[in-house]
């Protein structure tokens, strides 16, 4: 037994960390904050002194066999404040998976047991969301935002007013911004495809930042070094390592393949291969298990490097002989003197049992009110929004472009009976193609969304917060590109010239795109991937636009498609809605013939005066007057239903 072993054995004693009596604690917060001469913030933890896990297995069905077998199968550890511990293993060895369940994260298994307690002790879902933060391997961060805004909305996404306020916020925010070496791309953008940004590296760091910023206790971490050199690996995790002994932070992370001087970073490492667990322990005593093992770590080599190769069974010239390998060092694992201290540092802690979590943390922890989320998401947004043009940007040059495509392709119709049809197409080009140029909001709403996720699984808002703020943020610049679009094709085409024919025009090109945009919301929210939502919104349209009302009239439309898609289509109020406007308040010119006769497309009672009146043009579609309330009403129902449906999309989706 080595000496690191020794200390392991005795952990839960050495988990009592106190704090200098220097630092001085901050009354109304759950933090105790220290400034110190370098500028760094203490964050100190005086409730969790360990994370344990045993008995963690994971049950998936067998894709290829249909069987059930175990991913991640009877795994035990324990980490302690102010360390940093690695799962390591082969590509689809179970790491994320075991993670997840250490982070109480869905898994989409087909059953999952475990025993994962802090201090000792069972703690509930929402406590334990409060007291840790989970750091995916995509950067999920708002490309159009600062770093500084990043850490700012994170702050105010995480903390009450009344427990944060607006100066410890800002003190945090610097704290963590000069602890992270970040204070010089403060104000840099995190980056866009279009308008770049800091670097990949810096974005990690960010990343890990802006959940620290929420004042966790366990600190979970998905590949943080994925994607990244060398340098910047040691640069990221070394932050880690450093934040994790200042604030006696528990991080956990998985990780693949480090360089030498990275590993040697960690205080703990987890080996997995198979879902079982080949070595947990200090990492400084994995050379002499594997030396006990007979497979010790040759002189100049990377030790991750070198036990990532002895457990990996899918790349190797004798697949029988890997995997007895691998059962073999796996049994020696479990019947090694360093497995027996792990489980009785578990025992211990969980006899100590330190001291209760939850009740301390119920009474510290204040989330912001759902109206302060609201409005936090609101700012957010309109942050974004002015600043990333795919949101709305490229939208309105889009519009502004078809609305003079319009009105120069239709210029100046009249009103004699062969421009009718003319000004017929024109309503539905002018609608339609609208409302189908909403699919240019899907990748804004993909940003939008995988922020959602991230947060949601942080305990941060909910659907509801999201729904409500992205329909409000949107009311304004939809007005305004309707104004646009209608102020230039309108009067280019020469619709009904008046006042209120104009603003009813206006109002109905709204509610188009109201509506479609909740298409796409809909769409995007029940399948988060770019060509899917692309491909299913552009197929709504269309079939919005064939059932519609103009290229196959009402009165004849066939009943299967009448009764299941005609009513609930938005595009066939919105054409009828701009039809009725047009057509009921003017009258049209017949065609003059040779002997001072007429010839008129559409009869009416005008017929003698040789002209013909709107409404003969609307009753060949059905349509009447009268029924604007109603229309408007429907169009409203729609919007909101699409807005309902994907709001219990993302309440009910795991992801």
């Amino acid at each position: 037994m080595s000496g690191n072993s020794a200390e392991y054995a005795a952990a839960p004693a050495n988990a009592r960390k106190e704090a200098p009596s220097a630092m001085t604690s901050q009354p109304g917060t759950n933090l105790d904050i220290e400034q110190d001469a370098g500028g760094d913030m203490h964050l100190l933890n005086r409730t969790v002194y360990n994370l344990t896990w045993r008995g963690v297995t994971v049950t998936v069905k067998d894709r290829k066999t249909k069987q059930l077998r175990n991913i991640v199968d009877n795994m035990e550890g324990m980490v302690e404040a102010g360390e940093i511990c690695a799962l390591m293993g082969p590509s689809g060895c179970g790491k994320t998976t075991l993670l997840n369940v250490l982070a109480h994260r869905d898994t989409n298994a087909q059953s999952v047991s475990s025993n994962v307690l802090v201090n000792g002790s069972s703690v509930p879902l929402s406590t334990f969301r409060n007291i840790s933060a989970f750091v995916e391997q995509e950067d999920s961060l708002i490309g159009s935002l600062t770093v500084r805004e990043t850490l700012d909305f994170a702050a105010r996404l995480s903390t009450n007013s009344s427990v944060l306020s607006s100066s410890e916020r800002l003190h945090r925010i610097g704290s963590l911004l000069e602890s992270f070496g970040l204070r010089g791309q403060a104000n840099t953008l995190i980056g866009t495809p279009i308008r770049k940004g800091i670097s990949g590296g810096q974005k990690r760091r960010v990343g890990v930042a802006s959940q620290l910023i929420t004042s966790p206790k366990i600190l979970f971490l998905d590949e943080p070094t994925s994607g990244l050199d060398s340098v910047a690996s040691w640069e990221v995790i070394n932050y880690l390592r450093s934040v994790a002994r200042r604030n006696n932070l528990i991080v956990i992370a998985s990780i693949h393949q480090p360089s030498t001087s990275t590993f040697n970073l960690f205080d703990k490492l987890l080996l997995m291969s198979n879902g079982k667990p080949h070595y947990f322990g200090p990492v400084s005593s994995v050379a002499d298990h594997y030396a006990q093992c007979q497979y010790p770590i040759p002189n100049n080599t990377n030790p991750a490097e070198f036990l990532l190769e002895m457990v990996n069974t899918d790349f190797t010239m004798n697949p029988a002989y890997a995997q007895q390998l691998v059962e073999w060092l796996q049994n020696s694992w479990e019947n090694s003197a360093q497995c027996a201290y792990v489980y009785n540092a578990i025992m211990s802690a969980e006899q100590q049992g330190y001291e209760a979590v939850s009740a301390q943390l119920a009474a510290e922890i204040q989330r912001p009110s759902r109206l302060s989320l609201i409005a936090t998401l609101l700012h957010r947004s309109f942050v974004k929004s002015y600043r990333d043009v795919v949101a709305y940007g490229i939208r309105v040059a889009m519009y502004t472009g078809l609305a003079l495509m319009m009105g120069t392709v239709w210029l100046r119709l009249n009103t004699h009976q062969t421009d009718i049809i003319p000004f017929t197409n024109a309503i539905f080009f002018g609608s339609a193609f609208m409302s189908f140029m909403a699919v240019a909001y899907v990748p804004a709403f993909l940003e939008d969304r995988q922020q959602y996720v991230k947060e949601h699984q942080n305990g941060l808002y909910g659907a509801t917060e999201l729904i409500v703020s992205n329909f409000l943020i949107g009311l304004p610049y939809l007005f305004l590109i309707s104004i646009i679009f209608s102020l230039i094709s309108y009067w280019l085409s020469n619709f009904a010239p008046t006042a209120s024919a104009f603003f009813t025009w206006v109002m109905w090109l709204y509610l188009d795109l109201l509506a479609a945009e909740s298409l796409v919301v809909l769409f995007t929210a029940l399948f988060p991937n770019f060509v899917i939502s692309l491909a299913l919104v552009a197929f709504a349209n269309g079939l919005w636009m064939s059932v519609g009302g103009f290229l196959v009239q009402p009165t004849i439309l066939n009943v299967f498609y009448k009764y299941v898609f005609h009513y609930w289509d938005y595009q066939k109020w919105v054409f009828e809605g701009m039809m009725v406007n047009e057509f009921s308040r003017r009258v049209y010119e017949c065609a003059k013939v040779p002997g001072g006769g007429c010839a008129c497309m559409y009869q009416s009672e005008l017929a003698d005066q040789c002209q013909i009146t709107g409404q003969a043009v609307l009753d060949q579609f059905g349509y009447e007057t009268g029924h604007m309330g109603r229309n408007v009403g429907i169009m409203l129902s729609i919007v909101v239903g699409y807005r309902l449906a994907a709001w219990a999309v993302l309440t009910l989706k795991k992801n």
